[in-house]
């Protein structure tokens, strides 16, 4: 009988405690033995956002969680839950269609920040629009607008919760002269304690959202503290610089059957 956890997607390959069978899209490619330990197994470990919709309509448990694939690197989602649920979110709307797009000045003064609604991540596809030729420019992207009202900052709050507990928070400073502070856009990181409000928020909205794989970016902005989006798909370089092996830390917490 197999007493190892079973996983599907590729992260913990390396590490013979984990079963890592691979993702295949044809479950029938699966072999006999490998078909039979997934719907058996309790729990599938990092089951995709392919099979992790088939694994909740089979009332089979997942590590990550239903939730937590479907509001991956989905701003939208995002900032409707916030909304319903009153986490202290920034200004923010959405315009869909030509008509709602020529709006936006109605409801928003420059500056403001604009971003692709779906599928960004790192720091991308976000602008601040300054003046109408910046908003002309951001326009000709496809797809819905997703404006938010510019709270200038020159650092926010990364923390990261797995399970149901935050395991690694820091700051992320912005490189002079750009308002991103992501690490791939320059932004750096510095290990200094973190308010206790951000953190107690950061680990509500993780489980008001019920997600359990998550780095929560937070701002403050006059003593008020803002969750700016839920970053499924986050990096691990805060990890590696606080001298946590990431994969190593992840394999031990499913073993130990923290996760």
């Amino acid at each position: 009988m197999n007493s190892r956890p079973v996983a599907i997607g590729a992260r913990l390959k390396q590490y013979p405690s984990i079963q890592t069978l691979g993702f295949k899209p044809n479950f029938q490619d699966y072999s006999a033995q490998d078909q039979k330990l997934i719907l058996n197994a309790k729990k599938i470990y990092y089951p995709t956002a392919f099979y992790a919709d088939l694994f909740n309509a089979m009332g089979k448990e997942t590590f990550p969680n239903f939730h937590t694939y479907k509001f991956a690197q989905d701003k939208i989602k995002q900032t409707a839950i916030f909304t319903m649920l009153g986490i202290p979110h920034p200004k923010t709307k959405i315009f869909y269609g030509k008509k709602q797009k020529q709006t936006i000045l109605n409801s928003f003064d420059f500056p403001f920040i604009a971003k692709k609604a779906r599928g960004s991540s790192k720091g991308h596809d976000v602008y601040l629009v300054q003046n109408k030729q910046d908003l002309s420019n951001y326009l000709k992207n496809k797809g819905p607008a997703y404006i938010q009202k510019y709270l200038p900052i020159d650092r926010d709050m990364r923390i990261i919760i797995i399970g149901k507990k935050i395991r690694l928070a820091y700051w992320r400073i912005a490189s002079k002269d750009n308002f991103k502070t992501n690490l791939s856009q320059g932004g750096t990181i510095r290990f200094a304690p973190l308010p206790q409000k951000a953190l107690d928020l950061a680990l509500m909205t993780a489980l008001k959202c019920k997600w359990d794989d998550v780095g929560i970016d937070i701002i403050e902005q006059n003593n008020q503290f803002y969750v700016l989006e839920g970053n499924i798909k986050y990096g691990t370089k805060g990890f590696q610089k606080s001298g946590i092996n990431y994969k190593g830390m992840l394999a031990n917490l499913i073993v130990e059957g923290k996760i």
